[in-house]
């Protein structure tokens, strides 16, 4: 059984992605819970005040999702709209001082418990492309995105996959429509058959 990740920055169209190759390929999808975050909408007009209430439930949905996923990955081939490793690249982002020395206590403890994928599809796209898609989707609460805060998200995931020891593709999402173009998604499902 094969368990595999979408991943990029907010908007690059990770969701998406998963539901098709979950069509596809007939993998069950675990999709991210972020609409029910409670303090998530608080977080984009004050990100200082409200990062450590975000992370800390962003944290524990994954971590629960991830119990999940560790019962069926022998039984279901798995396709997630994230990683667990996630949640450290926002924690780094959003969180400083005695917070962020919490959060990694926690999550050094969690991590242990979860399983990593066999590969991850790294959606990279432009900030322009990012803010587009943003505002096609139109969440209530994305409408306060800094776009300083994109900016810096998008050089930590591309830090993250300097280091990344596993097995990933990267694609590039400003160059292809795989919602548009039929081609596209046979592209990135021939390379993800290729890499597994």
């Amino acid at each position: 059984m094969k368990y595999i990740c979408v991943e990029g920055v907010i908007g690059v169209g990770k969701t998406t992605l998963t539901r098709m190759i979950s069509q596809r390929l007939s993998f069950e999808p675990v999709l991210e819970i972020v609409e029910e975050n409670p303090f998530l909408a608080n977080f984009y007009k004050d990100r200082e005040r409200w990062a450590f209430q975000t992370q800390i439930f962003f944290l524990m949905s994954r971590y629960t999702q991830q119990n999940y996923i560790l019962k069926m990955i022998n039984q279901k081939n798995i396709v997630s709209d994230y990683t667990f490793k996630k949640d450290r690249i926002f924690a780094e982002l959003n969180l400083e001082g005695d917070q962020l020395w919490l959060y990694n206590k926690v999550f050094d403890v969690i991590e242990t418990k979860t399983v990593n994928p066999d590969i991850i599809i790294y959606l990279k796209a432009s900030i322009d492309t990012i803010l587009k898609r943003i505002e096609l989707r139109d969440r209530t609460f994305e409408r306060e995105i800094d776009i300083s805060y994109l900016e810096s998200l998008s050089d930590a995931y591309d830090n993250f996959f300097k280091t990344y020891s596993g097995k990933y593709i990267e694609v590039d999402a400003d160059s292809i429509d795989f919602v548009k173009y039929q081609e596209d998604l046979d592209f990135i499902i021939s390379k993800l058959k290729e890499a597994l």
